[in-house]
């Protein structure tokens, strides 16, 4: 029998959607796109069932999470329930969590050494001082802790502009981080694919005329680049902390070595796939397939011979 593999997207009709789709077509599996905004839970003891548009599903031997920011407690409530139902996956609910939340991503990954740009946290307005002065001098980076794709991220030249963002961002009620700014990046940043225990392809992005944020859905740049064995270290060992199987770990280049920006748990493979020229569609299916026990059919076989 075929492997039976269901990947969590919102939209089949994404890049990334539709070559995890081909990918595991080619490889003999029977996939199906379910939206995780369509997936009803029914949580009891050694009783968890997900049903689909009001159908019971059937069962699958692998989840895939293609999880927007948007969905993120409904998406990984529905993968959980998959993971509490003996379905493999590749990334876990509680992994993605982690990642989502970049003041926990980066407090996780500091306390195994890895570096990053010195961030600061704090939610008094009587803190402020204390916030700027912990990071150091102007330009500071002043983020939102759960944006994406480089929203809610603002490059503040001078203290006075830092303090500006820094209350505008308290009088929307929202939670954010401060980051020193690292000039002699100058605009660019490695996006390292990671899948399983190793990085299968970067790019390096540089920011479009006028902007600070190398985001290709910013007008960014990307090209092929070649890693550092240390960048390659960093990158997986990043992933490999927050307990991510298919990651896209953002570095900086700097004086002091390679420092982490940031970590995706649902990186795009559109971009990098046409910078790299590597499948990495198959990469992922290839891994997720690894995970899969071995099947009752294979054991029966064994049995009758």
């Amino acid at each position: 029998m075929p492997t039976k593999i269901a990947l969590l997207s919102r939209n089949p009709a994404l890049y990334s959607t539709q070559r995890l789709v081909e990918a595991a077509r080619e490889r003999g599996c029977t996939v199906r796109v379910l939206d995780p905004l369509r997936c009803a839970l029914r949580v009891a003891p050694g009783a968890f069932e997900v049903r689909y548009k009001g159908a019971v599903l059937p069962k699958f031997d692998a989840v895939i999470p293609r999880i927007g920011h948007s969905v993120t407690f409904h998406g990984t409530a529905v993968l959980r329930q998959f993971e509490l139902m003996g379905v493999a996956t590749p990334s876990s609910a509680d992994a993605i969590l982690r990642a989502r939340d970049k003041l926990r991503c980066h407090q996780t990954l500091a306390a195994v050494g890895i570096d990053l740009p010195v961030t600061a946290f704090g939610d008094s307005p009587d803190d402020t001082p204390a916030l700027l002065d912990m990071v150091g001098p102007a330009p500071h980076v002043v983020k939102l802790n759960e944006g994406t794709q480089g929203s809610g991220v603002v490059l503040a030249q001078n203290e006075s502009a830092s303090r500006s963002v820094i209350e505008a961002f308290r009088g929307l009620y929202a939670s954010f981080l401060v980051q020193e700014f690292i000039g002699e990046a100058k605009g660019a940043d490695l996006r390292c694919f990671v899948v399983g225990d190793r990085v299968v392809a970067a790019m390096q992005r540089h920011a479009a005329p006028g902007d600070f944020r190398a985001n290709l859905h910013r007008g960014g740049k990307a090209a092929l680049v070649r890693l550092t064995e240390a960048e390659e270290i960093v990158a997986v060992k990043a992933a490999k902390h927050l307990g991510l199987g298919v990651a896209g770990v953002d570095l900086l280049r700097s004086r002091r070595g390679p420092l982490l920006l940031e970590v995706n748990s649902s990186p795009g493979l559109e971009g990098i796939e046409a910078a790299s020229g590597v499948d990495i569609g198959g990469a992922i299916l290839d891994h997720v397939l690894s995970l899969v026990p071995v099947r009752s059919n294979r054991r029966r076989a064994v049995r009758k011979t």
